[in-house]
């Protein structure tokens, strides 16, 4: 017998909350007799009526059905690891609220971990969304896999499941400002993907604003890949080399007479250029910076509220 754990994060979802507790419910149905259920939900500072409605689901079934409310909301990926704080299942589901991913996909992850693989990966080959929704996505996932995580399938994912070990050993790690997903990948465990199509959002309004994709966007680099101070080292270098050239060029200009010096305007370009390149840089080196001093603080990633357990 193994039990099942899915870790659900919401965030203004009570129009999704009875739909998808039906949707679980009668999935179980596609599994053998042996496989028991957790539900975890996590509640991240929503200011609906998604916390009356997880009662609800609760209150129907007081044994399976968890629910974690944080204080404030945290975001997507530390609410999921509020959820892995919390679960006791063998294996983990981490999915969507809004079923935007396919829940006839779990029985076949979930076949694969019986068989023994601990990671197991559903990656998008595409999505019903908008134009501008899969270009942000596909550039990021694109970068990731081209500078900090090789290992991924294309066209990204966030429906996962995976053994209790990994499990653990995120929650272990406990990270802040990451990406809790791509962490799961990061431990390097062989995985099996199963590619498919995510649907666009039939109920209630996405949250998912640019300013938190640019988060996630900057996060996940930062967690991930030093691919950014390489790139400052080597535009430094190459500014260095081009000083040095232009350098000798003026020396035998001047010494020769052959071609004029003269200008401000061109001084100024390069010094504004160089200075620009000196505010990026010195941005970038301080994401690193204040991520480093955000950890050493020990902060928790996220605040409980209440649990109902």
């Amino acid at each position: 017998m193994a039990k099942l754990t899915y870790i659900i994060p919401c965030y203004f979802n009570e129009q999704n909350i009875p739909v998808t507790s039906a949707e679980l419910i009668d999935n179980e149905k596609n599994f053998s007799p042996d496989v028991t259920f957790e539900y975890i939900f996590i509640d991240d500072g929503s200011k609906d009526n998604t916390y009356a409605e997880l009662l609800k689901f609760h209150n129907v079934h007081p044994t399976k059905v968890k629910i974690i409310k944080l204080a404030g909301n945290v975001g997507s990926y530390n609410a999921i690891l509020a959820g892995m704080n919390y679960s006791t299942g063998d294996c983990n589901v981490i999915i969507a609220a809004d079923l935007q991913d396919p829940l006839d996909l779990v029985p076949k992850m979930y076949d694969y971990w019986c068989k023994g693989v601990k990671f197991v990966i559903a990656n998008r080959k595409d999505r019903e969304e908008s134009f501008g929704q899969k270009l942000f996505s596909n550039t990021y996932h694109f970068l990731m896999r081209k500078f900090a995580l090789e290992n991924i399938p294309p066209g990204g994912f966030d429906f996962v499941l995976f053994d209790k070990q990994l499990c653990k050993q995120v929650v272990d790690i406990d990270e802040s400002n990451t990406n809790t997903i791509y962490l799961l990948s990061w431990l390097n465990y062989d995985f099996v993907s199963i590619p498919y199509v995510r649907k666009k959002r039939e109920i209630g309004k996405s949250r998912w604003t640019l300013k938190k994709k640019v988060k996630l966007f900057v996060d996940s680099f930062v967690s991930f890949s030093y691919a950014p101070i390489r790139l400052i080292s080597l535009v430094g270098i190459l500014l260095g080399l081009s000083a040095f050239a232009y350098g000798i060029f003026v020396i035998i200009a001047k010494f020769t007479g052959n071609i004029p010096i003269s200008g401000w305007t061109s001084m100024m370009v390069v010094l504004l250029f160089v200075s620009a390149f000196q505010m990026t840089a010195l941005g970038i080196i301080g994401e690193y910076v204040w991520r480093a001093n955000d950890s050493a603080k020990k902060r928790p990633n996220f605040i409980v509220d209440k649990t109902i357990l």
